[in-house]
């Protein structure tokens, strides 16, 4: 199949995030709870984030991930306990969408990753997925989600 992919220049976007060990069975649930709490702190701040859902993996261990779920925010805003603030760092990164269910995502991070090699670029090693909807919104196969391999 073929993916769009695209190399871009992207600033600095501040988050508020929350970052966790958990395994890929637990995923779901953990996502969940974190932007409901991240969501819950934003509204009694009386703030709203200014892009969609995200999360950050730091590795592709499917039993022990290590991964950050949050949101971005228009400014640079304070954590609360478990809810960190920080930022995805600015800089080039490669992307391609992808529609349809979560489950079906990795021949598009195959072809990413191959086409990275092809071009000699060098990944930072964190994969990030950027989630347009949700399955709460639409059918799985109208799920549409951006995947993002910031780049050295």
């Amino acid at each position: 199949m073929d993916y769009k992919i695209e190399v871009t220049e992207q600033p600095a976007q501040p988050v508020l995030s929350m970052r966790k060990k958990t395994s890929v069975a637990n995923l779901p649930q953990e996502l969940g709870q974190a932007y409901g709490a991240i969501i819950q702190y934003l509204g009694e701040s009386g703030e709203k984030p200014s892009g969609i859902a995200f999360a950050a993996y730091y590795n592709m261990d499917m039993e022990n991930l290590d991964v950050e779920m949050g949101f971005t925010v228009p400014r640079p805003l304070e954590g609360k306990d478990d809810i960190k603030a920080g930022e995805i760092p600015a800089g080039k990164q490669v992307s391609s969408m992808h529609k349809g269910p979560y489950q079906g995502m990795e021949p598009v991070y195959e072809a990413v990753t191959k086409w990275i090699q092809e071009k000699g670029y060098v990944p930072t090693g964190v994969a990030y997925e950027f989630y347009y909807n949700s399955p709460m919104e639409v059918p799985e196969s109208e799920l549409l989600t951006k995947i993002v391999f910031p780049l050295k």
